[in-house]
């Protein structure tokens, strides 16, 4: 299955890519504050290429639950100086983490490749038009609620039948807005309005999105759910970055790869790349 992301192709059927994380904002769950600083951003974003990643997605709002919304203007003053730097010293493929269109439409002029949308083209009308005449990747996620409220008594019917009729909604969406088929990737939203017993249904069952022909990214790293398989209600102060949590975020992202996604967003790209040799030949 090709992924085509204005002038790269991605060819999933040799194997799986790594989305590396890179938040520029203060305040994000596990990192916050940590690449403020567009040359710090510059240096972990050319180090995770080193490590393998096959893309960098660039988050400039933190959407963290209970996350306030950022102005567009703050949210652009992040991200552009970062694309802008990186594309300088790379060719890597850019992701933008974002739900505006002022956002995606400025990172996608200084050379970024993907949108990343968590609302799937929902919050901002223009998004859809800013995508399809760029010709970007996109990335479509599930996410009940915003983040301000997506954990608010989360709710489904099935979860994976739920996720799997709004993914092929906003595939029709998107394509009726001039967006290419092979453009669209999906991702199911770990984490985005679930329990932990959700999250955790939708590892076991991930290749049933693999029906909606489009390939399937997830999401799983230093993600709370795991907080509560690992440690229940005493988790430490440090768990997103504790010794455990990255266990636990190893065994979700293997078992991802063992049920067919395509790619795995990551924090941390040299441990993925010791899951992807291992869960692609177990495939």
């Amino acid at each position: 299955m090709i992924w085509q992301c204005r002038k790269k192709s991605f060819d999933l059927s040799q194997r799986v890519l790594v989305m590396g994380i890179l938040n520029v904002t203060p305040d994000s769950f596990s990192d916050g504050g940590k690449y403020v600083d567009p040359d710090l951003a510059l240096a972990r974003a050319l180090e995770m290429e080193n490590e393998g990643a096959d893309i960098i997605d660039l988050g400039g709002e933190s959407s963290r639950p209970e996350s306030k919304p950022v102005p567009e203007e703050t949210e652009m003053n992040r991200v552009v100086p970062v694309v802008q730097r990186i594309r300088a010293k790379s060719d890597i493929a850019i992701s933008v983490d974002t739900r505006k269109a002022s956002v995606a439409r400025a990172a996608l002029a200084v050379g970024a490749d993907i949108v990343n949308d968590i609302s799937a083209l929902r919050h901002d009308p223009q998004m859809a038009e800013v995508a399809a005449q760029a010709n970007a990747g996109v990335v479509l996620m599930h996410m009940q609620g915003t983040p301000e409220t997506m954990q608010d008594q989360p709710d489904y019917k099935d979860i994976v039948a739920d996720i799997s009729e709004f993914l092929r909604d906003r595939i029709e969406f998107a394509m009726s807005c001039g967006i290419a088929a092979d453009s669209i990737a999906l991702d199911p939203g770990i984490g985005f309005g679930k329990t932990a017993e959700h999250n955790l249904t939708i590892l076991r069952e991930m290749n049933r999105f693999n029906d909606l022909g489009r390939p399937v990214l997830s999401g799983p790293s230093r993600k709370s759910f795991l907080r509560y398989v690992l440690f229940g209600d005493n988790y430490p102060d440090n768990w997103p970055t504790s010794p455990q949590i990255a266990h636990g975020t190893s065994a979700a992202l293997t078992a991802s790869i063992l049920n067919g996604a395509g790619i795995i967003r990551v924090h941390d790209v040299a441990e993925a790349w010791s899951l992807i040799q291992t869960g692609w030949s177990l495939r």
